[in-house]
């Protein structure tokens, strides 16, 4: 089978790549820098580092309690509109962060409006068209592409808002990102797929879609293993720059780490998707994890050093976003591309869960101990957890003898 050819009931492959490419690499670009505004922000304000982090916490929890609600509503209504919506929160809730001179004021910009605006522009929205626009034999494989440009787009993106930050001021910078952020509503019109005509095999409600999936062991596996990739990646990229701080090194290695992930992400993300096409989903899942483990282990008993700081960077990214491509293609691929968006979205839901917690206590413990050893060791334990819960997972297609 090749890939769908561009009819009146399909996008062409270019297009839908393009497009998705560019919307993930403005949308996940933007957001993770985030961490390069904590300090800045903390001490001009004189809030807490748990302030700035349980709005971030509240951010990653908002983005997963509307990701199901996005996606549904892309499936039945079409990405475009969604995306339309979430380009205008991203730059009221970019701006919002800026102008805010309260604890609260700062948590609905930056925790619900940008959260509400990433659940409408990132990987359930943008993976859905990508689902019933692309063959299954390359479906892994483009969700790889789109995800690798997302990395690319954390990569330049980092060097860009630290650069702003310092000629600008910290709220400056967030305005102009904030009308960058409005960029997405143009590239949505590339995602707005034609009418579909409804197919002939067995149909679903969208109650029993979630019913099978939620009575699948497979969907909960996946969803327990998805929440470990959430809690390590957000309390990594949000407090990994005060962390080095901490401990005496300068804020430009903070950022190029940050870019050093985001750079090989885009080697990690894209080869997890051509893997996915070649060896089993699972076993690429519970080998990111395991690594995952192992790589935090040696960079907190090694001595730190900038050295030792990169060399963490460049496999963290590699196994940063590359667990993306393998979990959604495992939820096409057992469940069907009707409602990929909507079950993505609980999947997603259930890593911001993960990135809520990690965001949250690496703020809290640090309050508390004045360290965060605590929280390294917890994502050592989540890691291995995650290794082991994904090996039973089955990726064979459900099928389904009557209609739903």
């Amino acid at each position: 089978m090749t890939s769908p050819p561009a009819t009146n009931h399909t996008l062409s492959l270019k297009q839908v790549l393009i497009c998705g490419a560019a919307i993930v690499t403005l949308s996940m670009g933007i957001r993770h820098g985030f961490g390069l505004w904590l300090q800045p922000i903390t001490m001009e304000r004189g809030w807490t580092r748990e302030t700035f982090a349980f709005a971030m916490a509240v951010q990653n929890l908002a983005w997963g309690l509307c990701g199901p609600v996005a996606g549904a509503l892309a499936d039945r209504f079409g990405a475009y509109r969604v995306l339309l919506v979430g380009a205008v929160l991203y730059g009221a809730g970019l701006a919002t962060m800026a102008a805010a001179t309260t604890g609260g004021g700062f948590l609905g910009g930056a925790g619900l409006l940008i959260g509400m605006a990433q659940s409408g522009t990132t990987y359930a929205v943008v993976y859905g068209v990508i689902a019933r626009n692309v063959a299954a034999e390359r479906r892994s494989w483009a969700m790889g592409v789109t995800a690798a440009a997302g990395s690319l787009g954390q990569f330049a993106m980092m060097p860009l808002e630290f650069w702003l930050i310092n000629s600008f001021g910290w709220q400056n910078a967030l305005f102009i990102l904030a009308c960058l952020a409005l960029a997405i509503g143009p590239l949505a019109f590339g995602l707005k797929e034609p009418a579909r005509v409804a197919s002939s095999g067995p149909q679903q409600s969208m109650r029993g879609a979630l019913k099978e999936a939620f009575g699948y062991p497979s969907f909960l596996l996946l969803t327990a293993g998805y929440f470990v990739c959430g809690f390590q990646v957000v309390f990594i990229g949000v407090h990994m720059p005060s962390y080095l701080k901490d401990h005496g090194l300068q804020p430009g290695v903070a950022t190029i780490a940050l870019a050093l992930i985001g750079l090989f992400n885009v080697i990690g993300t894209y080869s997890a998707g051509v893997l996915g096409q070649r060896v089993p989903k699972r076993t690429i899942l519970s080998t990111i994890y395991a690594l995952r483990a192992v790589v935090i282990l040696v960079f907190i008993t090694v001595p730190l050093s900038p050295a030792s700081v990169y060399v963490f960077s460049a496999l963290m990214g590699l196994l940063w976003l590359s667990t993306v491509p393998p979990t959604n293609a495992i939820v096409a691929q057992i469940f069907g591309v009707q409602y990929m968006g909507m079950l993505s979205g609980f999947v997603f839901l259930s890593h911001q869960m993960g990135s809520f917690m990690g965001v949250w206590l690496g703020g809290r413990l640090y309050d508390t101990t004045g360290s965060y050893d605590v929280v390294w060791w917890i994502a050592i334990a989540l890691g291995v957890f995650a290794a082991i819960v994904n090996l039973p997972v089955r990726e064979t297609a459900i099928v389904r003898t009557a209609t739903a």
